[in-house]
């Protein structure tokens, strides 16, 4: 082909060629920043979203997962899973945890934060904490850098207590440590939304409807395992939503609670069928390849991807296809 007809070629191309990266859909872009309307999440066009992702593992530094935490790994998410939200889970406690290593742990969160927004997902930037209640300032210096970093993005979730325990009282405990973090963060950021633990490893999400903290866009994570959790935790979280709570499930597995055992898809498909008939977000556990059942990959994944059915756990192969087929939209369009 003659040098000039390719030119030619290439200049006629070029427009369409913008026009469709233009015209590329993106989950942010899509719904831009996103608030609480009643016990709904809703987009900036005020139309119920349910986001769809995955959680990356415990962040501590010689845990061994915090490889999964670069740039690389995100993107194959937003471009072959069809994510649209991934959560940073920066451990606190424990060898290798931020109270140990601040840096580290900042360094990890960021790297997600910046990949997040690179490739126009949401990202939760999770406070991965039991204890999160023994040092509200650590918490409270964390967010806030973090808000003012990235509060002006629509695309950061604050979640800023992982799982209280069975034994951390909701109102003498739980509830004033989630006020003063959350004070904290609009006192910088005014508007987006922060996710709220509660009791039981975040299950206990009627007790906190109940009695709930003082705030907008606030929503109140339930976590769940389809191994361990049935029907009964379902009617707890029903009890929420009927008293007004917003609710956001930033962390479920297919199987047991201790994140192994064997995948239970009967369970997984009927938590998905509440989860989409009440409109909540979702990000499974874990981006991980750690020889347990809720890990999606197996042990010697690539760390950035692509990955192949080969390198997919029983779990990991179940939540991506749940993924892939999954969409913003709460009439399944």
């Amino acid at each position: 082909m003659p040098l000039r007809i390719a030119r030619a070629m290439l200049v006629m191309a070029a427009p369409l060629l913008f026009a469709t990266a233009a015209w590329a859909s993106t989950p942010v872009g899509d719904h831009g920043a996103l608030k609480v309307t009643g016990n709904r999440i809703v987009d900036s066009h005020d139309k119920p979203v349910k986001l769809n992702g995955v959680s990356f593992f415990w962040s501590n530094t010689g845990w061994g997962q915090e490889k999964f935490y670069n740039s690389a790994a995100v993107a194959t998410f937003a471009r072959d899973w069809n994510v649209s939200v991934v959560r940073a889970a920066i451990g606190i406690d424990g060898s290798g945890g931020y109270k140990e290593d601040p840096v580290a742990g900042r360094t990890r969160a960021e790297a997600i934060v910046d990949a997040a927004i690179a490739n126009d997902v949401y990202v939760i930037i999770d406070w991965h904490s039991h204890h999160a209640e023994t040092d509200p300032q650590l918490a409270v210096d964390f967010f806030t850098a973090m808000a003012r970093k990235y509060g002006h993005t629509p695309n950061v979730i604050y979640e800023i207590y992982n799982e209280p325990l069975r034994e951390a009282d909701w109102k003498t405990t739980v509830k004033p440590y989630s006020q003063t973090v959350i004070n904290a963060i609009r006192a910088i950021d005014p508007d987006n939304l922060i996710v709220v633990g509660s009791p039981t490893w975040s299950q206990d999400v009627d007790i906190a409807a109940a009695d709930p903290v003082t705030g907008g866009n606030i929503t109140y994570t339930l976590h769940f395992y389809a191994g361990s959790h049935k029907q009964d935790l379902r009617d707890k979280g029903d009890a929420a939503l009927k008293m007004g709570a917003s609710l956001f499930v930033s962390e479920w597995g297919t199987v047991n609670a201790n994140g192994d055992g064997d995948a239970d898809a009967a369970e997984t498909t009927r938590w998905q069928t509440w989860m989409q008939a009440n409109c909540l977000s979702q990000a499974n556990w874990s981006v991980s390849d750690k020889k347990e059942g809720a890990s999606l990959f197996k042990p010697g994944a690539s760390a950035t991807g692509p990955w192949t059915d080969t390198d997919l756990t029983p779990s990991g192969l179940l939540v991506r296809d749940i993924l892939k087929n999954a969409s913003t939209s709460c009439n399944g369009d």
